[in-house]
């Protein structure tokens, strides 16, 4: 017989009083309980219960051993639960916190399609570039590019996109076009204010060595999009994410500058708590995401 059968009998008997209202609730026959109750005492070699004629009672031991037993069942009906939650349909509201940038030009444009295959998810997209503690401020997951910090947390990288030099085509005309990445140093370059540390470029020249180049210009600010915007006013060169500054290369507002260079990347994570599970709603949002943003997807 199985234990846990057994245990779950030995239970239900406690619970209800009697052998009778136990096998109606378990849909079995009064012998059946009997039988497993049996099994039970006889394997621990000790009695469980004070049987009467009018009611059953745990002994002492009995009793301790109710209180073990019915938080294994309780373990044991979660893990059904959970399997059931698994397989089910992924629902309820998915927390997600991503910077700013990637989640305003990249991921909050495919929000519509995700919704679409799953319409019982709904999504909050909080977007911010503040590192955010994810599980203690109430998130589910977290958009983060690279590298990573060290963390407790796991990681999915979802892809890859490039860094550009860019620039106007009037700011080239003035300033002239640079041959190398040492040759910024004879030029206006557009930084950050966000973070310290943050304004030094670290580029590949063309003989493949790192060039550590210091951003001086005359604007900083923490905020991509007006940093794309002072770079086609012509005040300088910037370096910024492809999927930023796209529509301003094709539409001629500004042009690569040392284009020839290797390429400069960053990674995109998705980052999720540790477990031995991931949350259906969680799962099926990395893998749309990773799927989507995959570099093969025609």
């Amino acid at each position: 017989m199985s234990r846990l059968t057994e245990m779950e009998a030995f239970a239900t008997v406690v619970e209800e009083g009697g052998f009778t209202d136990a096998a109606r609730k378990m849909g079995v026959s009064k012998s059946a309980v009997s039988k497993h109750i049996s099994a039970l005492e006889s394997r621990l070699g000790t009695r469980l219960l004070n049987r009467t004629t009018r009611r059953v009672n745990p002994t002492e031991i009995g009793l301790a051993y109710y209180d073990r037993a019915s938080r294994i069942l309780n373990d044991a009906g979660d893990a059904d639960a959970l399997v059931a939650q698994l397989h089910g349909s992924p629902s309820g509201l998915l927390q997600v916190n991503c910077d700013r940038d990637f989640g305003a030009h990249v991921l909050s444009p495919m929000l519509g399609a995700f919704l679409a295959q799953y319409p019982d998810i709904r999504v909050n997209l909080d977007l911010g570039d503040a590192q955010s503690e994810m599980i203690g401020d109430g998130f589910d997951m977290a958009i983060r590019r690279g590298p990573l910090s060290n963390s407790a947390l796991r990681a999915r990288r979802l892809c890859t996109y490039r860094l550009l030099l860019v620039a106007s085509g009037d700011y080239l005309h003035r300033a002239g076009r640079p041959q190398s990445a040492a040759d910024l140093l004879d030029h206006r370059l557009l930084g950050t204010s966000q973070r310290a540390g943050q304004n030094t470029w670290r580029l590949r020249d063309s003989d493949g060595t790192q060039k550590q180049v210091p951003v001086q210009g005359d604007v900083a600010v923490n905020d991509s999009p007006a940093l794309l915007q002072a770079a086609i006013n012509g005040m300088g060169v910037a370096l910024l994410p492809d999927f930023l500054c796209a529509d301003a290369l094709a539409d001629r507002r500004i042009e690569c500058v040392l284009p020839d260079l290797p390429d400069q990347t960053q990674e995109v994570f998705a980052l999720y708590p540790a477990g031995r599970y991931i949350q259906p709603k969680v799962r099926v949002f990395i893998d749309f995401l990773a799927s989507e943003l995959s570099p093969d997807r025609s």
